[in-house]
């Protein structure tokens, strides 16, 4: 079965919670990957939360993030 976000809700800070399609819900703390470049002008809260879903997470500036990178970093919620 190929992994997608079917909701993402922002909690606050860098965390986001993520609903998986199988069901399984994860709290997702992305604070670590803002020193990558691609990242990087997400630090801005205004803009980090003006995040879209459309099998992932994805922001306006072409950044976007694997779901399978959320399910394996995020804890159970």
């Amino acid at each position: 079965m190929l992994l997608t976000v079917t909701d993402v809700e922002y909690l606050g800070d860098y965390v986001l919670l993520c609903t998986f399609n199988d069901g399984v819900r994860k709290k997702v703390d992305l604070a670590p990957l803002l020193k990558y470049p691609a990242f990087e002008e997400l630090k801005d809260k205004a803009q980090f939360i003006q995040f879209g879903l459309q099998d992932t997470i994805f922001w306006s500036n072409g950044a976007d993030i694997a779901p399978e990178y959320l399910y394996e970093n995020g804890i159970t919620a």
